[in-house]
């Protein structure tokens, strides 16, 4: 299921979000002396990300990744590692360890092994995970115009990261599936806009998660999303 929080002012949620989410982690660090927490790209998280980053925690034991990744290189514009790096893992967040799903070589099934390898023994399950929604109701890289939509839909799927190769979207992806991402112990949607607005409406009126991969999500009984938006 899913509770919405609705700002006026984008600065108000960027503030609010990251007040948030520095003590979901401060909680995670008190209860196990660490903590993890998954982002997402574009330049909505930006704000938050640096309000984030100003917060007194204890970052050195914070680790930090994205939900999903593109299979470029750091300097390419569409680098969200890149975006993570400039926005959030700057002023007292730079001492955070940086989880990084983009390898160098390509995107195969060893590299692929070895990933889910690690983020199994080092990084699950995500303590926060922040998401965010495309137009077409995608979310990580859950497309639902990608030949691989069934699998990394699958509760039963048994792998953590996985490739997508969308249709309507440029560039090879890396994603952490549904199975392993609602494992997550705190879920946030962070969305900005009157267009979102009217996406997130449309979610909510239909439970097809193949058509609108954000449903599962927000209409899993068994979760709690928190929806933060602002126009």
């Amino acid at each position: 299921m899913y509770q919405l929080n609705d700002f006026a002012q984008r600065a108000d949620l960027d503030n609010a979000l990251a007040n948030n989410v520095a003590e979901l982690l401060s909680n995670a660090l008190s209860r196990n002396g660490k903590a993890s927490l998954a982002v997402s790209g574009g330049s909505t998280p930006k704000g938050f990300f640096s309000a984030l980053s100003n917060k007194d925690i204890d970052w050195q034991n914070v680790t930090v990744t994205l939900a999903d990744e593109r299979w470029v290189d750091f300097d390419s514009d569409a680098s969200n590692t890149r975006l993570v790096h400039e926005n959030l893992l700057k002023n007292k967040a730079s001492a955070a360890t940086f989880f990084n799903l983009k390898k160098e070589g390509a995107c195969n099934q060893d590299t692929l092994a070895q990933l889910n390898t690690d983020a199994k023994e080092n990084l699950l399950p995500l303590d926060v995970l922040i998401l965010g929604m495309g137009e077409d109701g995608h979310t990580a890289s859950l497309f639902p115009c990608s030949e691989q939509i069934s699998a990394a839909l699958a509760l039963d799927n048994s792998d953590a990261l996985m490739k997508v190769v969308p249709k309507t979207a440029p560039h090879e992806r890396i994603t952490f599936t549904y199975a392993y991402l609602v494992e997550s112990k705190n879920i946030i949607l962070h969305v900005c806009g009157e267009g979102k607005k009217v996406v997130l409406e449309k979610a909510l009126a239909n439970n097809n998660q193949q058509e609108m991969p954000i449903r599962g999500f927000l209409q899993n009984p068994d979760i709690n999303t928190k929806v933060y938006w602002a126009e």
